[in-house]
C-alpha cells in the first residue's frame, strides 16, 4: 500500500467529512511552533477551527496523528532520493555521483521540511514509541543507499579496505537481507562500513539543519559535498566533488 503524503488516504474522510490531509497539515505547521513534544489534538483542533472530538474521530490519539506524520516524513524523504538516483542512473552516472544526488537530495528536503527533519532525526518525542508501520517507510533511505553501493560493487568500483572489522559479523540478518547478501572478501565488511556511511549521513544533517557548522564552515553546502566524500572513502567510493550544489 503506498502511504506517502499525496497518496494518503483514511475512511474516517468519508465517515467525518473531515480532510487527514488538512488535519496533518495544520499539525505540520504546529511542530514549527511547539514541535512534536508540544503537539496535541486539542491544538490542531483549535488550529483547524473544529470541535476536538472531529480530529479525534479521525486521529483517535495524539501518537496516531504522530504516526501519520513520521510515516509522510520518511516517505517524502525516502521518495526525494529515488527521484535523484533514478535521474542520476539515467544519465549514466557513477556510483559516486549517484550518492552525491541522492545525499544533496535529502539535504534540500531536510532544509525545506524542518520541523519534519526534527520529527523523524531529532530528540525522541516523549511518551511516543514508533509503531511497526513506520519500520518500511524508515527503510527507504537505506535502501537507496544500499543500492547505490551493491552497484558500485558489482561495477567494480569499490576499492578494497586497509583494515577490515576486526572478528565476526557485526549485523543483524535484516540488514544482510536488505543488503542482499554479505560479498566475499575484500568487501566482506562493506555493510558495516555502508551503516557508518548512512550515520555520518544523518549525523552530518542535524549538524547542518541544526546550525551546529555556520559559525564554523565558509560554504555549508560545499562543505556538505566534502564530508559526504570523505564518509565515502571508508566503503572505497569516490564521489566527484567540486560540481555545483543545491
Amino acid at each position: 500500500m503506498d502511504i506517502s503524503r499525496s497518496s494518503t488516504t483514511d475512511e474516517n474522510d468519508e465517515n467525518t467529512g473531515l480532510s487527514t490531509a488538512g488535519l496533518k497539515s495544520t499539525a505540520r505547521q504546529l511542530l514549527l511552533k511547539v514541535g512534536a513534544g508540544g503537539l496535541s489534538l486539542e491544538a490542531v483542533a483549535e488550529g483547524s477551527g473544529l470541535d476536538v472530538t472531529d480530529v479525534e474521530a479521525v486521529f483517535p490519539h495524539r501518537d496516531d496523528l504522530l504516526t501519520a506524520l513520521v510515516i509522510d516524513a520518511y516517505n517524502e524523504s525516502g521518495a526525494a532520493m529515488e527521484q535523484a538516483d533514478r535521474t542520476a542512473g539515467d544519465a549514466g552516472a557513477s556510483a559516486g555521483a549517484r550518492l552525491l544526488a541522492v545525499t544533496r537530495a535529502l539535504r534540500k528536503w531536510s532544509f525545506d521540511n524542518p520541523a519534519e527533519f526534527t520529527l523523524i532525526y531529532g530528540s525522541p518525542v516523549p511518551d511516543y514509541h514508533a509503531p511497526q508501520d513506520t519500520v518500511p517507510p524508515a527503510s527507504r533511505t537505506p535502501v537507496v543507499l544500499a543500492g547505490i553501493v551493491r552497484s558500485a560493487l558489482e561495477a567494480g568500483e569499490l576499492t578494497p579496505p586497509r583494515r577490515t572489522v576486526a572478528g565476526p559479523p557485526l549485523l543483524l540478518p535484516e540488514a544482510v537481507e536488505l543488503f542482499g547478501g554479505v560479498p566475499d572478501a575484500p568487501f566482506s565488511d562493506v555493510i558495516e562500513r555502508g551503516i557508518v556511511l548512512w550515520s555520518n549521513l544523518i549525523g552530518l544533517l542535524v549538524f547542518q539543519v541544526f546550525s551546529r557548522t555556520h559559525d564554523s564552515v565558509r560554504d555549508e553546502a560545499a562543505f556538505f559535498d566534502f564530508a559526504v566524500a570523505v564518509a565515502a572513502e571508508s566503503i572505497g567510493l569516490v564521489v566527484p566533488v567540486g560540481e555545483n550544489s543545491d
